[in-house]
């Protein structure tokens, strides 16, 4: 799988790009048909406290898929939306299965 990061409005983060590689290859692993992966880091001004914001897109066989949220820090942010891109990838694999 390729992984491709981006950081809008911020610094790059070598910190953040292990952590993101790792927790994408982990999938990448569990789900050998997803192609590429875009992530897309921001930072926003939140009256909440928020505005940490991931963006992933995955690049698989049919419809891509998207997972964003927006968070007080990075890593949970990256948690929330693997988590979102794993129910995605769940039921694309059960879409899978049930037209072979």
């Amino acid at each position: 799988m390729t992984i491709n990061i981006q950081y809008v409005n911020m610094a790059t983060s070598e910190a953040m790009n292990a952590y993101v590689t790792q927790r994408l290859e982990k999938l990448g692993k569990k789900y050998e048909w997803v192609i590429s992966a875009q992530v897309h880091f921001e930072v926003i001004h939140d009256p909440k406290g928020n505005g940490k914001i991931c963006n992933i897109e995955l690049s698989l066989p049919g419809p891509r898929i998207f997972a964003t949220s927006n968070e007080k820090n990075y890593e949970s942010a990256v948690k929330e939306t693997i988590k979102d891109l794993e129910t995605q990838l769940k039921k694309r694999k059960h879409q899978f299965t049930a037209h072979k």
